[in-house]
């Protein structure tokens, strides 16, 4: 791995092994509501005007695809 890339990975590496196991999986649940808020937002930027329910469908679609893909 180049270094020059992922000058912060070490440091983050290092952060992850300090952390208790319930840390570990309490940081993964954290950046699990991000990504899904994050997906959520853009969701909304790119359809505006859509209704809130319409919205929450096709967030609730997506998300289901993405679920289907990993297991």
């Amino acid at each position: 791995m180049n270094p020059k890339k992922r000058p912060n990975h070490r440091i983050y590496i290092e952060a992850l092994r300090r952390m208790t196991p319930e840390e570990r999986l309490m940081k993964a649940f954290e950046l699990s509501e991000f990504a899904r808020n994050l997906f959520l937002h853009g969701l909304r930027r790119r359809f505006p005007d859509l209704p809130e329910k319409t919205l929450m469908r096709i967030y609730r679609e997506r998300l289901e695809k993405c679920h289907n893909r990993n297991y």
